[in-house]
């Protein structure tokens, strides 16, 4: 029997994500633009892992989005975007993105970025508190803190 829990701050979603070959320049670094679309499609996988869909009443929407780019990944990479919730608040997500390269982990961190998504009223066009029920959902598909 399995024990719901609510998302917590430490708690991880992982994915790991083929680069394109699309994705590099002339010299296969990975586009500094194509970091924040892993980060934006690992977000995504974890929303819909999670069974939380854009609806006509409630959405969500990234208020805040960087990235330090500490190593370049190059062509050809399969890349594990990890992210960890540093904290979850009344409307809003705040998430650490980290990205490796699979057959490089033990370097750390390609790339450390930061994402704040809040949970958004789109018929009022403002914030609305995460439900009790969204919580539940993204804590079923993320790993706890260890």
């Amino acid at each position: 029997m399995s024990v719901s829990r609510s998302l917590s701050a430490g708690d991880v979603f992982e994915v790991d994500l083929p680069m394109r070959w699309a994705d590099a320049d002339m010299l296969r670094h990975m586009n500094n633009t194509v970091y924040f679309r892993f980060m934006e499609e690992a977000r995504i996988q974890m929303l819909a892992a999670a069974g939380l869909k854009a609806a006509d009443d409630v959405g969500n929407v990234v208020v805040h989005c960087s990235c330090d780019f500490l190593r370049a990944i190059t062509y050809p990479a399969r890349v594990r975007v990890r992210l960890i919730v540093e904290k979850v608040g009344r409307t809003s997500l705040t998430q650490i993105n980290e990205l490796y390269v699979v057959d490089d982990l033990t370097f750390g961190p390609y790339a450390r970025g930061k994402t704040v998504l809040v949970s958004m009223d789109n018929v009022n066009h403002c914030p609305t508190p995460w439900t009790k029920e969204a919580l539940l959902a993204l804590g079923a598909v993320c790993s706890p803190s260890t």
